[in-house]
Protein backbone atom coordinates (compact mmCIF):
# COMPACT_ATOMS: atom_id res chain seq x y z
CA UNK A 1 0.00 0.00 0.00
CA UNK A 2 1.27 3.36 -1.35
CA UNK A 3 1.61 6.39 1.14
CA UNK A 4 -0.80 7.71 -0.27
CA UNK A 5 -3.35 5.22 0.53
CA UNK A 6 -2.47 5.07 3.56
CA UNK A 7 -2.88 8.95 4.02
CA UNK A 8 -6.00 9.51 1.67
CA UNK A 9 -6.59 12.90 3.61
CA UNK A 10 -3.61 14.20 2.25
CA UNK A 11 -4.28 13.76 -1.59
CA UNK A 12 -5.70 17.16 -2.49
CA UNK A 13 -2.00 17.90 -1.60
CA UNK A 14 -1.34 16.98 -5.66
CA UNK A 15 -1.69 20.04 -6.84
CA UNK A 16 -4.63 21.61 -8.78
CA UNK A 17 -5.32 21.60 -12.54
CA UNK A 18 -7.28 24.09 -14.96
CA UNK A 19 -8.06 23.21 -18.34
CA UNK A 20 -6.25 20.38 -18.36
CA UNK A 21 -3.31 21.54 -17.43
CA UNK A 22 -1.12 22.15 -14.39
CA UNK A 23 -0.89 25.03 -12.68
CA UNK A 24 2.46 24.81 -11.14
CA UNK A 25 4.49 21.84 -10.40
CA UNK A 26 2.39 18.73 -8.59
CA UNK A 27 3.53 18.11 -5.14
CA UNK A 28 4.44 14.28 -4.64
CA UNK A 29 2.83 12.77 -1.60
CA UNK A 30 5.55 10.10 -0.61
CA UNK A 31 7.96 13.27 -1.03
CA UNK A 32 5.99 15.33 0.86
CA UNK A 33 5.53 12.77 3.81
CA UNK A 34 9.00 11.96 3.90
CA UNK A 35 9.69 16.36 4.42
CA UNK A 36 7.16 16.23 6.85
CA UNK A 37 8.27 13.33 8.66
CA UNK A 38 11.80 15.35 8.70
CA UNK A 39 10.89 18.75 10.19
CA UNK A 40 8.65 16.81 12.49
CA UNK A 41 6.94 19.66 14.97
CA UNK A 42 10.27 22.70 13.83
CA UNK A 43 8.95 25.78 12.32
CA UNK A 44 8.32 26.02 9.08
CA UNK A 45 9.16 29.81 9.28
CA UNK A 46 11.03 31.00 6.37
CA UNK A 47 14.34 31.72 8.07
CA UNK A 48 14.57 27.70 8.65
CA UNK A 49 14.90 27.24 5.08
CA UNK A 50 18.63 26.37 5.13
CA UNK A 51 17.96 24.28 7.96
CA UNK A 52 15.65 21.81 6.84
CA UNK A 53 17.12 21.68 3.11
CA UNK A 54 20.03 20.40 5.48
CA UNK A 55 17.68 17.73 6.77
CA UNK A 56 16.57 16.52 3.58
CA UNK A 57 19.77 16.19 2.66
CA UNK A 58 21.26 14.82 5.42
CA UNK A 59 18.83 11.72 4.97
CA UNK A 60 18.85 11.19 1.18
CA UNK A 61 22.65 12.75 0.27
CA UNK A 62 20.68 14.86 -2.23
CA UNK A 63 17.79 17.40 -2.82
CA UNK A 64 15.66 15.57 -5.51
CA UNK A 65 13.06 18.22 -7.07
CA UNK A 66 10.21 16.13 -5.76
CA UNK A 67 11.67 16.80 -2.02
CA UNK A 68 12.57 20.91 -2.90
CA UNK A 69 9.07 20.91 -4.19
CA UNK A 70 7.80 19.37 -1.04
CA UNK A 71 9.17 21.44 1.42
CA UNK A 72 7.81 24.46 -0.76
CA UNK A 73 4.53 23.13 -0.12
CA UNK A 74 5.10 23.18 3.41
CA UNK A 75 7.10 25.96 4.09
CA UNK A 76 4.08 27.96 1.85
CA UNK A 77 7.42 29.14 -0.35
CA UNK A 78 7.12 29.02 -3.95
CA UNK A 79 9.38 26.41 -5.58
CA UNK A 80 12.07 29.07 -6.85
CA UNK A 81 12.67 30.26 -3.95
CA UNK A 82 13.70 26.91 -2.76
CA UNK A 83 15.26 26.17 -5.51
CA UNK A 84 17.45 29.35 -5.69
CA UNK A 85 18.35 29.04 -2.42
CA UNK A 86 19.52 24.90 -2.47
CA UNK A 87 21.44 25.92 -5.89
CA UNK A 88 23.45 28.92 -4.01
CA UNK A 89 25.48 27.04 -1.41
CA UNK A 90 28.14 24.44 -2.61
CA UNK A 91 27.27 21.64 -0.27
CA UNK A 92 23.53 20.69 -1.35
CA UNK A 93 23.30 18.63 -3.88
CA UNK A 94 20.30 19.10 -6.40
CA UNK A 95 19.33 16.31 -8.48
CA UNK A 96 17.00 17.26 -10.94
CA UNK A 97 14.12 14.88 -12.36
CA UNK A 98 15.22 11.95 -14.17
CA UNK A 99 19.04 12.32 -12.85
CA UNK A 100 21.08 9.99 -11.13
CA UNK A 101 21.30 10.80 -7.52
CA UNK A 102 25.16 10.79 -6.70
CA UNK A 103 26.49 8.11 -5.23
CA UNK A 104 26.16 7.51 -1.37
CA UNK A 105 29.71 8.05 -0.48
CA UNK A 106 31.87 11.58 -1.09
CA UNK A 107 34.96 11.43 -0.38
CA UNK A 108 35.72 15.35 -0.55
CA UNK A 109 39.82 16.28 -0.89
CA UNK A 110 40.92 20.66 0.26
CA UNK A 111 42.69 21.55 -2.87
CA UNK A 112 43.67 24.95 -1.55
CA UNK A 113 46.76 26.99 -1.07
CA UNK A 114 48.32 24.70 1.89
CA UNK A 115 46.76 21.35 0.54
CA UNK A 116 47.91 21.71 -3.15
CA UNK A 117 51.54 22.48 -2.22
CA UNK A 118 51.40 19.01 0.36
CA UNK A 119 49.95 17.15 -2.73
CA UNK A 120 46.17 17.57 -2.90
CA UNK A 121 46.58 17.16 -6.65
CA UNK A 122 48.49 14.40 -6.85
CA UNK A 123 46.21 12.61 -4.02
CA UNK A 124 42.92 13.79 -6.22
CA UNK A 125 44.03 11.86 -9.01
CA UNK A 126 45.10 8.72 -7.30
CA UNK A 127 41.76 8.45 -5.38
CA UNK A 128 39.86 8.49 -8.64
CA UNK A 129 41.99 6.12 -10.15
CA UNK A 130 41.48 4.05 -6.71
CA UNK A 131 38.32 4.34 -5.50
CA UNK A 132 36.32 3.50 -8.19
CA UNK A 133 32.80 4.76 -9.35
CA UNK A 134 31.01 3.81 -6.14
CA UNK A 135 32.54 6.81 -4.44
CA UNK A 136 32.53 10.38 -5.46
CA UNK A 137 36.30 12.29 -5.36
CA UNK A 138 35.32 16.14 -5.14
CA UNK A 139 37.88 18.15 -4.85
CA UNK A 140 36.79 21.51 -3.07
CA UNK A 141 38.05 24.70 -1.05
CA UNK A 142 39.44 25.00 1.99
CA UNK A 143 37.88 22.41 4.93
CA UNK A 144 39.85 24.78 7.80
CA UNK A 145 42.48 21.43 8.65
CA UNK A 146 45.02 23.39 6.36
CA UNK A 147 48.21 22.64 9.78
CA UNK A 148 46.93 18.59 8.91
CA UNK A 149 47.45 19.06 4.66
CA UNK A 150 46.62 17.07 2.79
CA UNK A 151 43.34 16.55 3.99
CA UNK A 152 40.73 14.15 3.09
CA UNK A 153 37.11 14.32 4.26
CA UNK A 154 35.13 10.62 3.89
CA UNK A 155 31.52 11.85 4.42
CA UNK A 156 32.45 13.76 7.64
CA UNK A 157 35.10 11.70 9.05
CA UNK A 158 38.58 14.05 8.49
CA UNK A 159 41.49 11.99 7.12
CA UNK A 160 45.01 14.16 8.35
CA UNK A 161 47.70 14.41 6.03
CA UNK A 162 45.74 12.29 3.77
CA UNK A 163 47.22 9.75 1.39
CA UNK A 164 45.57 7.42 -1.18
CA UNK A 165 46.09 4.04 1.20
CA UNK A 166 44.94 6.10 4.53
CA UNK A 167 41.61 7.37 2.54
CA UNK A 168 40.87 3.69 1.54
CA UNK A 169 41.41 2.60 4.87
CA UNK A 170 39.05 5.11 6.13
CA UNK A 171 36.15 4.25 3.18
CA UNK A 172 36.61 0.72 3.77
CA UNK A 173 36.03 0.77 7.76
CA UNK A 174 33.00 2.71 7.18
CA UNK A 175 34.42 6.14 9.19
CA UNK A 176 32.04 8.75 7.71
CA UNK A 177 31.12 10.60 10.83
CA UNK A 178 33.63 13.28 12.81
CA UNK A 179 34.21 11.40 16.47
CA UNK A 180 33.60 14.09 19.16
CA UNK A 181 37.21 15.47 20.82
CA UNK A 182 37.94 14.18 24.22
CA UNK A 183 39.72 16.74 25.70
CA UNK A 184 36.99 19.62 25.67
CA UNK A 185 36.38 21.36 28.89
CA UNK A 186 33.09 20.86 30.11
CA UNK A 187 30.45 23.38 31.83
CA UNK A 188 31.68 21.96 35.18
CA UNK A 189 35.51 21.98 34.93
CA UNK A 190 35.41 25.23 33.39
CA UNK A 191 33.12 26.44 36.11
CA UNK A 192 35.98 25.25 38.98
CA UNK A 193 38.65 27.05 37.13
CA UNK A 194 36.59 30.53 37.54
CA UNK A 195 33.88 30.02 34.85
CA UNK A 196 31.36 32.21 34.47
CA UNK A 197 32.20 34.47 37.92
CA UNK A 198 32.20 37.52 35.80
CA UNK A 199 28.91 36.98 34.37
CA UNK A 200 27.56 36.32 37.61
CA UNK A 201 28.64 39.29 38.79
CA UNK A 202 26.90 41.05 35.83
CA UNK A 203 23.78 39.65 36.85
CA UNK A 204 24.06 40.28 40.79
CA UNK A 205 25.25 43.79 39.71
CA UNK A 206 28.41 43.56 41.19
CA UNK A 207 29.87 45.08 38.49
CA UNK A 208 28.20 47.10 35.75
CA UNK A 209 27.66 47.06 31.78
CA UNK A 210 29.06 50.92 31.34
CA UNK A 211 32.02 49.24 33.23
CA UNK A 212 32.59 46.61 30.73
CA UNK A 213 32.21 48.43 27.62
CA UNK A 214 34.63 51.15 29.09
CA UNK A 215 37.34 48.48 30.02
CA UNK A 216 36.91 46.91 26.41
CA UNK A 217 37.59 50.81 25.05
CA UNK A 218 40.78 51.16 26.28
CA UNK A 219 42.39 47.80 25.64
CA UNK A 220 43.44 47.09 21.84
CA UNK A 221 41.05 44.28 21.65
CA UNK A 222 39.92 44.37 17.96
CA UNK A 223 37.24 42.12 16.09
CA UNK A 224 39.41 38.67 15.07
CA UNK A 225 37.37 37.41 12.34
CA UNK A 226 39.50 39.98 9.89
CA UNK A 227 37.83 43.59 9.49
CA UNK A 228 39.25 44.72 13.12
CA UNK A 229 36.95 47.03 14.65
CA UNK A 230 37.42 47.63 18.15
CA UNK A 231 35.08 45.34 20.04
CA UNK A 232 34.64 48.22 22.55
CA UNK A 233 33.26 50.47 20.42
CA UNK A 234 31.16 48.47 18.79
CA UNK A 235 29.87 47.60 21.86
CA UNK A 236 28.74 50.72 22.51
CA UNK A 237 27.08 51.38 19.47
CA UNK A 238 24.85 48.81 19.85
CA UNK A 239 23.95 49.21 23.54
CA UNK A 240 22.79 53.12 21.68
CA UNK A 241 20.71 51.37 19.55
CA UNK A 242 16.83 51.69 19.66
CA UNK A 243 15.53 47.74 20.60
CA UNK A 244 15.04 45.07 20.29
CA UNK A 245 18.58 44.12 19.61
CA UNK A 246 20.12 40.84 17.67
CA UNK A 247 23.35 38.94 18.08
CA UNK A 248 25.54 37.20 15.27
CA UNK A 249 27.91 35.18 15.75
CA UNK A 250 30.22 34.28 13.07
CA UNK A 251 32.47 30.76 12.78
CA UNK A 252 32.26 30.69 9.34
CA UNK A 253 36.16 30.50 8.99
CA UNK A 254 36.54 29.99 5.24
CA UNK A 255 39.56 31.91 4.23
CA UNK A 256 41.86 29.27 3.02
CA UNK A 257 44.73 29.11 5.87
CA UNK A 258 42.49 29.71 8.84
CA UNK A 259 41.45 27.85 11.24
CA UNK A 260 41.93 29.33 14.82
CA UNK A 261 37.86 29.19 15.74
CA UNK A 262 37.60 25.25 15.01
CA UNK A 263 40.92 25.34 17.16
CA UNK A 264 38.43 27.55 20.08
CA UNK A 265 35.35 25.74 19.82
CA UNK A 266 36.99 22.39 20.33
CA UNK A 267 38.62 23.24 23.29
CA UNK A 268 36.97 25.37 25.65
CA UNK A 269 33.71 26.38 24.11
CA UNK A 270 32.18 27.50 27.42
CA UNK A 271 34.63 30.54 27.07
CA UNK A 272 33.22 31.76 24.12
CA UNK A 273 29.71 31.24 25.37
CA UNK A 274 30.70 33.26 28.50
CA UNK A 275 31.56 36.43 26.22
CA UNK A 276 28.61 36.23 24.59
CA UNK A 277 26.48 36.00 27.43
CA UNK A 278 28.56 39.47 28.94
CA UNK A 279 27.65 40.43 25.68
CA UNK A 280 23.89 40.05 25.30
CA UNK A 281 23.87 41.56 28.87
CA UNK A 282 25.69 44.51 28.27
CA UNK A 283 23.97 45.54 25.42
CA UNK A 284 20.89 43.98 26.01
CA UNK A 285 20.01 41.02 23.38
CA UNK A 286 17.60 38.08 23.85
CA UNK A 287 18.14 36.46 20.77
CA UNK A 288 21.65 35.08 19.52
CA UNK A 289 22.12 33.25 16.36
CA UNK A 290 25.68 31.31 16.19
CA UNK A 291 26.62 30.64 12.39
CA UNK A 292 28.97 27.85 12.20
CA UNK A 293 30.59 26.34 9.07
CA UNK A 294 29.10 22.96 7.70
CA UNK A 295 32.86 21.30 7.35
CA UNK A 296 32.32 21.81 11.44
CA UNK A 297 29.90 19.17 12.54
CA UNK A 298 31.90 18.54 15.62
CA UNK A 299 32.07 22.28 16.48
CA UNK A 300 28.16 22.29 15.89
CA UNK A 301 27.77 19.69 18.09
CA UNK A 302 30.47 20.44 20.67
CA UNK A 303 28.71 23.49 21.24
CA UNK A 304 24.75 21.97 21.02
CA UNK A 305 25.97 20.18 24.38
CA UNK A 306 27.92 23.25 26.04
CA UNK A 307 24.82 24.97 25.62
CA UNK A 308 22.68 22.54 26.78
CA UNK A 309 24.60 22.13 29.60
CA UNK A 310 24.20 26.05 30.44
CA UNK A 311 20.35 25.45 30.16
CA UNK A 312 20.10 22.56 32.08
CA UNK A 313 23.25 22.86 35.15
CA UNK A 314 23.43 26.72 35.68
CA UNK A 315 20.22 28.84 37.04
CA UNK A 316 21.37 31.46 34.71
CA UNK A 317 19.29 33.93 33.30
CA UNK A 318 20.23 32.94 29.52
CA UNK A 319 19.20 34.69 26.23
CA UNK A 320 18.04 32.74 23.21
CA UNK A 321 20.48 30.79 21.72
CA UNK A 322 20.40 29.24 18.35
CA UNK A 323 23.04 26.80 15.96
CA UNK A 324 22.84 27.97 12.39
CA UNK A 325 24.76 25.64 10.01
CA UNK A 326 26.20 26.97 6.97
CA UNK A 327 26.38 25.29 3.37
CA UNK A 328 28.80 25.87 1.75
CA UNK A 329 29.76 29.76 0.49
CA UNK A 330 32.83 31.55 1.69
CA UNK A 331 31.08 34.57 1.03
CA UNK A 332 28.94 34.02 4.06
CA UNK A 333 31.78 34.94 6.33
CA UNK A 334 31.35 38.36 5.25
CA UNK A 335 28.81 39.96 7.69
CA UNK A 336 25.77 41.08 5.80
CA UNK A 337 25.94 37.46 3.53
CA UNK A 338 25.94 35.91 6.65
CA UNK A 339 22.79 37.56 8.00
CA UNK A 340 20.84 37.11 4.59
CA UNK A 341 22.22 32.97 4.99
CA UNK A 342 20.86 33.14 9.03
CA UNK A 343 17.92 34.60 7.39
CA UNK A 344 17.03 31.54 4.79
CA UNK A 345 18.13 33.52 1.90
CA UNK A 346 21.18 33.25 -0.70
CA UNK A 347 24.19 34.55 1.09
CA UNK A 348 24.43 37.71 -1.24
CA UNK A 349 26.38 41.02 0.68
CA UNK A 350 23.99 44.08 1.27
CA UNK A 351 24.72 47.18 -0.03
CA UNK A 352 26.00 49.81 2.85
CA UNK A 353 25.00 51.94 4.24
CA UNK A 354 22.74 51.03 6.44
CA UNK A 355 25.36 48.76 8.53
CA UNK A 356 24.39 45.86 10.50
CA UNK A 357 24.94 47.67 13.38
CA UNK A 358 21.89 49.78 12.47
CA UNK A 359 19.47 47.70 10.12
CA UNK A 360 20.76 43.84 9.99
CA UNK A 361 19.34 40.54 11.25
CA UNK A 362 15.34 40.49 10.33
CA UNK A 363 15.90 44.27 9.91
CA UNK A 364 17.25 44.70 13.71
CA UNK A 365 20.27 46.46 15.33
CA UNK A 366 22.50 43.33 15.02
CA UNK A 367 25.86 42.63 16.92
CA UNK A 368 27.83 40.48 14.30
CA UNK A 369 31.15 39.18 15.93
CA UNK A 370 33.80 36.47 15.38
CA UNK A 371 33.87 33.71 18.07
CA UNK A 372 37.72 34.31 19.14
CA UNK A 373 36.65 38.33 19.85
CA UNK A 374 33.89 36.66 22.71
CA UNK A 375 36.72 34.28 23.54
CA UNK A 376 38.84 36.31 25.04
CA UNK A 377 36.12 39.35 26.85
CA UNK A 378 36.62 37.06 30.41
CA UNK A 379 40.21 37.07 30.36
CA UNK A 380 40.34 41.10 29.09
CA UNK A 381 38.02 41.92 31.54
CA UNK A 382 39.46 39.65 35.11
CA UNK A 383 43.12 40.18 34.26
CA UNK A 384 42.91 43.82 32.84
CA UNK A 385 43.31 45.62 29.82
CA UNK A 386 46.97 46.35 30.70
CA UNK A 387 47.67 42.58 30.84
CA UNK A 388 46.26 41.95 27.33
CA UNK A 389 47.58 45.31 25.94
CA UNK A 390 51.15 44.72 27.46
CA UNK A 391 51.54 40.80 25.37
CA UNK A 392 52.63 42.87 22.01
CA UNK A 393 55.82 43.21 20.52
CA UNK A 394 57.66 45.53 18.23
CA UNK A 395 55.40 48.60 19.23
CA UNK A 396 52.01 46.49 18.72
CA UNK A 397 49.34 45.59 21.54
CA UNK A 398 47.65 42.16 22.38
CA UNK A 399 47.55 39.11 21.53
CA UNK A 400 46.90 37.28 18.19
CA UNK A 401 45.81 33.50 17.01
CA UNK A 402 47.71 32.65 14.23
CA UNK A 403 46.98 29.80 12.31
CA UNK A 404 50.15 28.67 10.78
CA UNK A 405 50.31 26.07 8.06
CA UNK A 406 53.26 25.29 5.12
CA UNK A 407 56.74 24.64 5.07
CA UNK A 408 57.34 24.88 9.10
CA UNK A 409 57.72 21.82 11.30
CA UNK A 410 55.15 22.92 13.80
CA UNK A 411 52.16 24.23 11.91
CA UNK A 412 48.65 25.31 14.23
CA UNK A 413 47.37 27.48 16.04
CA UNK A 414 50.02 29.66 17.85
CA UNK A 415 48.87 32.40 20.35
CA UNK A 416 52.14 34.83 19.70
CA UNK A 417 52.36 38.41 20.39
CA UNK A 418 50.92 41.40 18.19
CA UNK A 419 53.71 42.60 16.23
CA UNK A 420 55.62 39.51 16.02
CA UNK A 421 57.53 39.19 12.32
CA UNK A 422 57.22 36.48 10.83
CA UNK A 423 60.84 34.96 10.81
CA UNK A 424 60.21 34.97 15.30
CA UNK A 425 57.39 33.75 14.50
CA UNK A 426 58.89 30.66 12.06
CA UNK A 427 61.49 30.60 14.79
CA UNK A 428 59.91 30.75 18.06
CA UNK A 429 56.56 29.00 17.75
CA UNK A 430 56.86 27.00 14.72
CA UNK A 431 60.04 25.21 15.15
CA UNK A 432 61.84 26.33 12.40
CA UNK A 433 61.17 25.63 8.22
CA UNK A 434 61.32 22.03 7.56
CA UNK A 435 64.12 20.27 6.73
CA UNK A 436 65.62 20.84 2.86
CA UNK A 437 62.92 23.87 2.35
CA UNK A 438 64.23 27.72 2.88
CA UNK A 439 62.01 30.83 3.40
CA UNK A 440 60.35 32.30 0.37
CA UNK A 441 57.46 33.79 1.11
CA UNK A 442 54.13 33.99 2.72
CA UNK A 443 50.66 34.66 2.98
CA UNK A 444 49.93 37.14 6.33
CA UNK A 445 46.59 37.04 5.94
CA UNK A 446 44.81 34.27 3.94
CA UNK A 447 44.22 33.85 0.44
CA UNK A 448 43.27 37.54 0.25
CA UNK A 449 45.72 39.15 2.52
CA UNK A 450 48.26 38.87 -0.69
CA UNK A 451 51.61 37.06 -0.84
CA UNK A 452 55.21 38.89 0.78
CA UNK A 453 58.65 38.05 0.00
CA UNK A 454 61.32 36.57 2.71
CA UNK A 455 62.35 39.87 2.57
CA UNK A 456 59.54 41.18 4.08
CA UNK A 457 59.56 38.62 6.76
CA UNK A 458 60.52 41.39 9.39
CA UNK A 459 57.35 43.66 9.27
CA UNK A 460 55.38 43.27 11.90
CA UNK A 461 52.60 41.26 11.94
CA UNK A 462 49.35 42.86 12.99
CA UNK A 463 46.21 45.40 12.21
CA UNK A 464 47.49 48.34 10.00
CA UNK A 465 51.19 47.55 9.88
CA UNK A 466 50.86 45.61 6.26
CA UNK A 467 48.84 47.96 4.36
CA UNK A 468 51.85 50.28 2.77
CA UNK A 469 52.91 46.59 1.02
CA UNK A 470 49.56 45.67 -0.43
CA UNK A 471 48.60 42.93 2.35
CA UNK A 472 46.66 42.86 5.31
CA UNK A 473 46.60 40.61 8.59
CA UNK A 474 42.48 39.72 8.26
CA UNK A 475 42.06 36.49 10.62
CA UNK A 476 45.79 35.98 11.15
CA UNK A 477 46.10 33.08 8.58
CA UNK A 478 50.15 32.51 7.54
CA UNK A 479 50.92 29.98 4.99
CA UNK A 480 54.70 29.89 4.38
CA UNK A 481 56.15 29.19 1.21
CA UNK A 482 59.54 27.87 0.68
CA UNK A 483 62.09 28.19 -2.09
CA UNK A 484 60.03 24.94 -3.48
CA UNK A 485 57.08 26.50 -4.10
CA UNK A 486 56.01 28.96 -6.39
CA UNK A 487 54.22 32.33 -5.89
CA UNK A 488 53.00 32.48 -9.00
CA UNK A 489 50.56 29.27 -8.49
CA UNK A 490 49.95 30.17 -5.17
CA UNK A 491 48.23 33.16 -6.54
CA UNK A 492 46.80 31.54 -9.05
CA UNK A 493 45.45 28.38 -6.39
CA UNK A 494 43.83 31.51 -4.77
CA UNK A 495 42.35 33.26 -7.89
CA UNK A 496 40.87 30.19 -8.74
CA UNK A 497 39.05 29.83 -5.21
CA UNK A 498 37.92 33.31 -5.59
CA UNK A 499 36.46 32.83 -8.96
CA UNK A 500 34.44 29.50 -7.37
CA UNK A 501 33.38 31.53 -4.20
CA UNK A 502 31.82 34.85 -6.06
CA UNK A 503 28.63 34.84 -5.17
CA UNK A 504 28.03 36.24 -8.85
CA UNK A 505 26.26 39.35 -7.45
CA UNK A 506 28.21 41.80 -9.01
CA UNK A 507 29.67 41.77 -12.52
CA UNK A 508 33.42 42.98 -11.29
CA UNK A 509 33.88 40.24 -8.99
CA UNK A 510 31.56 37.74 -10.98
CA UNK A 511 33.34 38.02 -14.69
CA UNK A 512 37.13 40.09 -13.31
CA UNK A 513 38.13 36.56 -10.79
CA UNK A 514 37.08 34.57 -13.83
CA UNK A 515 39.20 36.43 -16.45
CA UNK A 516 41.99 37.19 -13.83
CA UNK A 517 41.91 32.81 -13.91
CA UNK A 518 42.01 32.11 -17.31
CA UNK A 519 44.82 35.16 -18.26
CA UNK A 520 46.83 33.28 -15.20
CA UNK A 521 46.26 30.20 -16.48
CA UNK A 522 48.01 30.40 -19.68
CA UNK A 523 51.30 31.08 -17.99
CA UNK A 524 52.39 34.03 -19.39
CA UNK A 525 50.86 36.79 -17.60
CA UNK A 526 49.20 39.62 -19.32
CA UNK A 527 50.29 42.16 -16.74
CA UNK A 528 48.41 45.23 -18.47
CA UNK A 529 45.32 43.59 -18.61
CA UNK A 530 45.55 42.03 -15.47
CA UNK A 531 46.51 45.21 -13.91
CA UNK A 532 43.03 46.74 -15.21
CA UNK A 533 40.95 44.15 -14.07
CA UNK A 534 42.44 44.55 -10.58
CA UNK A 535 41.65 48.47 -10.95
CA UNK A 536 38.09 47.72 -11.41
CA UNK A 537 37.28 44.37 -8.78
CA UNK A 538 38.89 46.50 -6.32
CA UNK A 539 36.89 49.85 -7.09
CA UNK A 540 33.81 48.34 -8.23
CA UNK A 541 33.46 45.01 -6.20
CA UNK A 542 30.31 44.96 -3.51
CA UNK A 543 31.89 43.10 -0.44
CA UNK A 544 35.58 42.60 0.37
CA UNK A 545 35.71 39.13 -1.97
CA UNK A 546 35.83 41.12 -4.98
CA UNK A 547 38.05 43.91 -3.74
CA UNK A 548 40.33 41.34 -2.04
CA UNK A 549 40.77 39.26 -4.95
CA UNK A 550 43.28 41.12 -6.90
CA UNK A 551 45.79 40.98 -3.84
CA UNK A 552 48.16 37.59 -4.47
CA UNK A 553 48.38 38.66 -8.11
CA UNK A 554 49.14 41.99 -7.92
CA UNK A 555 51.76 41.02 -5.32
CA UNK A 556 53.78 37.86 -7.70
CA UNK A 557 54.03 41.58 -10.35
CA UNK A 558 55.46 43.38 -7.73
CA UNK A 559 57.37 41.33 -5.27
CA UNK A 560 58.46 37.98 -7.23
CA UNK A 561 58.86 39.22 -10.84
CA UNK A 562 61.02 37.04 -11.27
CA UNK A 563 58.51 34.02 -11.39
CA UNK A 564 57.22 35.92 -14.41
CA UNK A 565 60.20 36.68 -16.11
CA UNK A 566 60.47 40.30 -15.60
CA UNK A 567 63.17 42.30 -14.71
CA UNK A 568 64.04 42.79 -10.69
CA UNK A 569 63.84 45.81 -9.36
CA UNK A 570 67.19 46.28 -7.50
Amino acid sequence: MSLVEQNPQLADKRGKRGRGKTKGRVVDINALLEVQSLLGDASRANDLLIEHLHKIQDKFGHLSAAHLVALASEMKLAPTEVYEVASFYHHFDIVKENDSAPPALTVRVCESVSCEMAGANELIAALKSSLGDGVRVQPVPCVGRCDKAPVAVVGQYTVDQASAESVQSAVEAGNTQQPMPTDSIDFASYKADGGYQLYEKLLAGDTSGDAIVEALEGTALRGLGGAGFPVGRKWRILRDAPAPRLMAINIDEGEPGTFKDRFYMLADPHRFLEGLLIAAKVIGIDDCYIYVRDEYPSISENLRLAIEALQNESGYDLPNMELRRGAGAYICGEESAMIESIEGKRGMPRLRPPYVAQVGLFGHPTLEQNCESLFWIRDVIEKGGEWFDAQGRNGRKGLRSFSVSGRVNNPGVHLAPAGITVRELIAEYCGGMMDGHEFYGYFPGGASGGILPASLGDVPLDFDTLQEYGSFIGSAAVIILSNKDSAKQAALNSMKFFAHESCGQCTPCRVGTEKAVSIMETGDWDIEQLNDLSTVMIDASICGLGQAAPNPMLSVIKYFPQELGLEVNK
